[in-house]
Protein backbone atom coordinates (compact mmCIF):
# COMPACT_ATOMS: atom_id res chain seq x y z
CA UNK A 1 0.00 0.00 0.00
CA UNK A 2 1.29 3.56 -1.05
CA UNK A 3 2.48 5.56 1.60
CA UNK A 4 0.44 8.56 0.80
CA UNK A 5 1.99 11.57 1.56
CA UNK A 6 5.59 10.19 1.88
CA UNK A 7 5.86 9.02 -1.51
CA UNK A 8 8.59 9.04 -4.27
CA UNK A 9 8.43 8.94 -7.73
CA UNK A 10 10.91 9.07 -11.26
CA UNK A 11 10.48 12.08 -13.52
CA UNK A 12 10.26 10.14 -16.53
CA UNK A 13 8.71 12.97 -18.97
CA UNK A 14 10.87 14.93 -19.68
CA UNK A 15 10.35 17.86 -23.00
CA UNK A 16 12.89 17.33 -25.68
CA UNK A 17 15.77 19.90 -25.99
CA UNK A 18 14.44 21.16 -29.29
CA UNK A 19 11.07 22.35 -27.65
CA UNK A 20 13.32 24.16 -24.68
CA UNK A 21 15.44 25.37 -27.03
CA UNK A 22 12.14 28.01 -28.31
CA UNK A 23 11.16 29.18 -24.74
CA UNK A 24 14.89 30.68 -24.59
CA UNK A 25 13.51 33.69 -26.73
CA UNK A 26 10.42 33.88 -24.53
CA UNK A 27 9.70 36.31 -21.53
CA UNK A 28 7.62 35.15 -19.28
CA UNK A 29 5.29 38.25 -19.51
CA UNK A 30 4.93 37.11 -23.23
CA UNK A 31 3.94 33.39 -21.88
CA UNK A 32 1.88 34.83 -19.55
CA UNK A 33 -0.78 36.58 -22.07
CA UNK A 34 -0.68 33.60 -24.63
CA UNK A 35 -1.91 31.39 -21.60
CA UNK A 36 -4.52 33.91 -20.98
CA UNK A 37 -2.75 35.14 -17.68
CA UNK A 38 -4.62 32.29 -16.02
CA UNK A 39 -0.94 29.75 -16.09
CA UNK A 40 1.73 32.32 -13.67
CA UNK A 41 2.95 32.48 -10.26
CA UNK A 42 1.64 35.28 -8.59
CA UNK A 43 3.96 38.23 -7.44
CA UNK A 44 4.61 37.01 -3.82
CA UNK A 45 7.17 34.64 -5.80
CA UNK A 46 10.35 36.98 -6.46
CA UNK A 47 13.54 36.06 -8.17
CA UNK A 48 16.11 35.89 -5.41
CA UNK A 49 19.30 35.63 -7.70
CA UNK A 50 21.37 38.13 -9.48
CA UNK A 51 20.28 37.77 -12.99
CA UNK A 52 19.83 35.25 -15.57
CA UNK A 53 16.73 33.10 -17.07
CA UNK A 54 15.21 29.66 -15.41
CA UNK A 55 14.83 27.06 -18.18
CA UNK A 56 13.77 23.39 -17.37
CA UNK A 57 10.92 20.76 -16.53
CA UNK A 58 9.86 20.74 -13.49
CA UNK A 59 10.84 18.11 -11.03
CA UNK A 60 8.21 18.90 -8.50
CA UNK A 61 7.97 18.49 -4.34
CA UNK A 62 5.26 18.86 -2.28
CA UNK A 63 6.81 18.97 1.55
CA UNK A 64 5.72 19.79 5.21
CA UNK A 65 6.41 23.30 6.02
CA UNK A 66 9.78 23.83 7.06
CA UNK A 67 11.06 20.68 6.18
CA UNK A 68 13.46 20.00 3.29
CA UNK A 69 14.21 16.37 3.94
CA UNK A 70 12.64 15.49 0.96
CA UNK A 71 14.10 18.97 -1.39
CA UNK A 72 18.16 16.67 -0.59
CA UNK A 73 16.60 13.95 -2.08
CA UNK A 74 15.27 15.52 -5.08
CA UNK A 75 18.83 17.34 -5.63
CA UNK A 76 20.16 13.93 -5.56
CA UNK A 77 17.77 12.85 -8.04
CA UNK A 78 17.51 14.96 -10.46
CA UNK A 79 18.69 14.83 -13.97
CA UNK A 80 21.25 18.05 -15.34
CA UNK A 81 18.84 20.86 -16.59
CA UNK A 82 15.90 20.27 -14.19
CA UNK A 83 14.29 22.53 -11.97
CA UNK A 84 13.19 21.86 -8.34
CA UNK A 85 9.63 23.37 -7.53
CA UNK A 86 8.68 23.05 -3.98
CA UNK A 87 5.29 23.14 -2.99
CA UNK A 88 5.98 24.38 1.06
CA UNK A 89 2.42 25.43 1.52
CA UNK A 90 3.89 29.24 1.33
CA UNK A 91 5.37 29.50 4.56
CA UNK A 92 7.76 31.52 5.52
CA UNK A 93 8.97 30.04 8.83
CA UNK A 94 11.91 28.07 8.33
CA UNK A 95 14.19 28.38 5.47
CA UNK A 96 13.64 25.65 2.49
CA UNK A 97 17.08 26.15 1.03
CA UNK A 98 20.34 27.54 1.77
CA UNK A 99 23.83 28.21 0.48
CA UNK A 100 25.10 24.47 0.98
CA UNK A 101 22.12 23.49 -1.17
CA UNK A 102 23.00 26.04 -4.08
CA UNK A 103 25.99 24.54 -4.20
CA UNK A 104 24.83 21.47 -4.02
CA UNK A 105 22.32 21.56 -6.90
CA UNK A 106 24.33 23.83 -9.23
CA UNK A 107 27.19 20.88 -8.59
CA UNK A 108 24.66 18.62 -9.96
CA UNK A 109 23.65 20.37 -12.97
CA UNK A 110 19.66 21.46 -11.17
CA UNK A 111 18.90 24.46 -13.46
CA UNK A 112 17.46 25.84 -10.55
CA UNK A 113 14.99 26.20 -7.62
CA UNK A 114 11.34 27.48 -7.76
CA UNK A 115 10.10 27.35 -3.66
CA UNK A 116 6.92 28.36 -2.20
CA UNK A 117 8.32 29.10 0.86
CA UNK A 118 12.06 30.89 2.44
CA UNK A 119 15.72 30.75 1.57
CA UNK A 120 18.26 31.82 3.37
CA UNK A 121 21.79 32.56 2.91
CA UNK A 122 20.16 35.44 0.69
CA UNK A 123 23.81 37.25 0.02
CA UNK A 124 24.85 34.23 -2.01
CA UNK A 125 22.09 33.70 -3.85
CA UNK A 126 22.37 37.42 -5.08
CA UNK A 127 25.89 37.07 -5.61
CA UNK A 128 25.49 34.39 -8.30
CA UNK A 129 23.21 33.99 -12.00
CA UNK A 130 22.01 30.44 -10.53
CA UNK A 131 18.24 30.86 -10.77
CA UNK A 132 15.69 31.11 -7.11
CA UNK A 133 12.32 32.23 -6.63
CA UNK A 134 10.79 32.28 -3.44
CA UNK A 135 8.61 33.33 -0.93
CA UNK A 136 10.67 35.26 1.43
CA UNK A 137 14.12 35.06 3.38
CA UNK A 138 14.43 34.55 6.92
CA UNK A 139 17.83 33.31 8.88
CA UNK A 140 15.96 29.91 10.60
CA UNK A 141 16.90 27.03 9.23
CA UNK A 142 14.56 23.96 8.47
CA UNK A 143 13.89 20.87 9.91
CA UNK A 144 14.50 17.66 8.37
CA UNK A 145 12.19 15.10 9.41
CA UNK A 146 9.35 14.70 6.33
CA UNK A 147 6.83 13.70 5.55
CA UNK A 148 6.98 14.64 1.66
CA UNK A 149 6.20 13.37 -1.94
CA UNK A 150 8.59 14.06 -4.89
CA UNK A 151 7.07 14.17 -8.75
CA UNK A 152 3.62 14.66 -7.81
CA UNK A 153 1.43 17.52 -8.66
CA UNK A 154 1.95 20.76 -6.65
CA UNK A 155 1.39 24.27 -6.20
CA UNK A 156 3.40 27.01 -5.84
CA UNK A 157 2.44 30.35 -5.81
CA UNK A 158 -1.39 29.58 -7.23
CA UNK A 159 0.21 27.87 -10.22
CA UNK A 160 -0.48 24.53 -10.49
CA UNK A 161 2.55 22.61 -11.52
CA UNK A 162 2.39 18.85 -13.33
CA UNK A 163 6.22 16.83 -12.69
CA UNK A 164 7.60 17.51 -16.47
CA UNK A 165 6.07 21.20 -16.85
CA UNK A 166 8.66 23.80 -18.83
CA UNK A 167 8.95 25.97 -16.58
CA UNK A 168 10.44 29.75 -17.26
CA UNK A 169 11.30 32.44 -15.34
CA UNK A 170 13.22 36.04 -15.43
CA UNK A 171 13.11 39.11 -13.81
CA UNK A 172 9.28 39.46 -13.98
CA UNK A 173 8.34 36.07 -12.43
CA UNK A 174 7.23 32.07 -13.19
CA UNK A 175 5.13 30.33 -15.34
CA UNK A 176 4.74 26.53 -15.47
CA UNK A 177 3.67 25.41 -19.57
CA UNK A 178 1.93 21.77 -19.91
CA UNK A 179 4.23 20.11 -22.65
CA UNK A 180 1.58 19.18 -24.29
CA UNK A 181 0.97 22.89 -24.74
CA UNK A 182 3.95 23.86 -25.63
CA UNK A 183 5.12 24.47 -29.26
CA UNK A 184 1.35 25.60 -30.12
CA UNK A 185 2.09 28.05 -27.60
CA UNK A 186 5.56 29.02 -28.52
CA UNK A 187 4.41 30.13 -31.67
CA UNK A 188 1.72 32.47 -30.50
CA UNK A 189 5.12 33.69 -28.01
CA UNK A 190 7.28 34.21 -31.30
CA UNK A 191 3.99 36.41 -33.27
CA UNK A 192 3.28 38.29 -30.35
CA UNK A 193 7.02 38.83 -30.36
CA UNK A 194 7.45 39.80 -33.59
CA UNK A 195 4.46 42.64 -33.51
CA UNK A 196 5.49 43.77 -30.54
CA UNK A 197 8.92 44.50 -32.06
CA UNK A 198 7.16 46.47 -34.58
CA UNK A 199 5.31 48.55 -32.51
CA UNK A 200 8.52 49.24 -30.78
CA UNK A 201 9.90 50.40 -34.02
CA UNK A 202 6.79 52.49 -34.98
CA UNK A 203 7.26 54.35 -30.82
CA UNK A 204 10.60 54.98 -31.95
CA UNK A 205 9.90 56.36 -36.01
CA UNK A 206 6.96 58.37 -34.93
CA UNK A 207 4.42 56.32 -36.64
CA UNK A 208 2.55 54.32 -33.88
CA UNK A 209 -1.17 54.52 -34.31
CA UNK A 210 -3.07 54.96 -30.90
CA UNK A 211 -6.22 55.32 -32.34
CA UNK A 212 -7.42 52.30 -30.59
CA UNK A 213 -7.22 54.06 -27.10
CA UNK A 214 -10.28 56.40 -28.08
CA UNK A 215 -11.91 53.90 -29.83
CA UNK A 216 -11.43 51.54 -26.41
CA UNK A 217 -13.19 54.30 -24.61
CA UNK A 218 -16.28 55.46 -26.79
CA UNK A 219 -16.82 51.64 -26.96
CA UNK A 220 -17.02 50.99 -23.48
CA UNK A 221 -20.02 54.33 -23.03
CA UNK A 222 -17.43 56.95 -21.80
CA UNK A 223 -17.82 60.62 -23.44
CA UNK A 224 -14.48 62.14 -24.72
CA UNK A 225 -13.70 65.57 -24.32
Amino acid sequence: MENLGFRIFPLENRPPATVLERFKAATASLISDNMNRMHGAGADLRPCHAGGILLGPAFTVRTRSGDNLMVHKAIDMAEPGDVIVVDAGGDTTQAIVGEIMLRLARKKGVAGFVIDGAIRDSKAFLSHNYPCYARGVTHRGPFKEGPGEINVPVTVGCMIVHPGDIIFGDEDGVVAVPQTHAERLMDKVEEQLRRERETMLAIENGTADRAWVNETIRRKGCRLP
